[in-house]
C-alpha cells in the first residue's frame, strides 16, 4: 500500500510537468516547444527511475524481511478503481499525446500504465495471499514491473536526447 501510494505522489509528478508542458503548447515558438519537450520528456524519464528504485527497494526489503501483507478492505477497493480508471487514462494521453507529437505526453501516459501494473500487482498480492497465503506474490510481480520502469525510463530518456519533435 505504502508502495502504492508512492506510485500515486510519483505520477502526480509526473502529471504536474505535464501540466508545466502543455501550458505552454501551441502559445512559443516552434524552437521553444522542442526545448521545453526535451525538458519535459526528460523529467518523465527521471520518474521513471524514481519510482523503479523505490519498487526495488521495497521489493527486495519485503522479500528479504518476509514482510507479509495486510489485506484491507480500502486497499483492496482502492486498487480495484485504478485497474478500472487506469486503462481509460492511459488511453486518453496516450492518444493526446500522439496526436499533438508530444513524446513527453506518450511517456507520461505509459506512467499511467505503470500505475495500472502496480494496482493489480497490489490486487492479486492481496487476493493471493488472503486466499493461498503467498505472501511474496506482489513483491515478485513488483520485481517485474521494475524491469518494465527502468526500461520505459531508459527509452523515455533516450528518445528525449533524440528528440526532434
Amino acid at each position: 500500500m505504502v508502495g502504492f501510494g508512492l506510485d500515486s505522489f510519483v505520477e502526480s509528478l509526473s502529471g504536474s510537468v505535464m501540466i508545466w508542458r502543455l501550458r505552454k503548447h501551441g502559445k512559443i515558438s516552434e524552437e521553444e516547444e522542442e526545448k521545453v519537450e526535451k525538458k519535459a520528456v526528460r523529467f518523465v524519464a527521471y520518474t521513471f527511475f524514481i519510482l523503479g528504485a523505490y519498487v526495488l527497494y521495497e521489493s527486495i526489503e519485503k522479500l528479504y524481511l518476509h514482510e507479509i501483507p495486510d489485506p484491507s478492505l480500502l486497499g483492496i477497493i482502492i486498487a480495484l478503481v485504478s485497474i478500472i480508471v487506469m486503462p481509460v487514462l492511459f488511453h486518453m494521453k496516450y492518444q493526446v499525446g500522439r496526436s499533438i507529437a508530444s513524446i513527453s505526453l506518450v511517456a507520461d501516459s505509459k506512467q499511467t500504465l505503470a500505475c495500472l501494473f502496480l494496482s493489480g500487482a497490489l490486487f492479486i498480492g492481496l487476493g493471493l495471499n488472503y486466499l493461498y497465503g503467498l505472501w511474496q506474490a506482489d513483491t515478485i510481480v513488483g520485481l517485474i514491473i521494475v524491469i518494465y520502469l527502468l526500461k520505459e525510463g531508459y527509452s523515455t530518456f533516450k528518445e528525449g536526447t533524440l528528440c526532434s519533435c
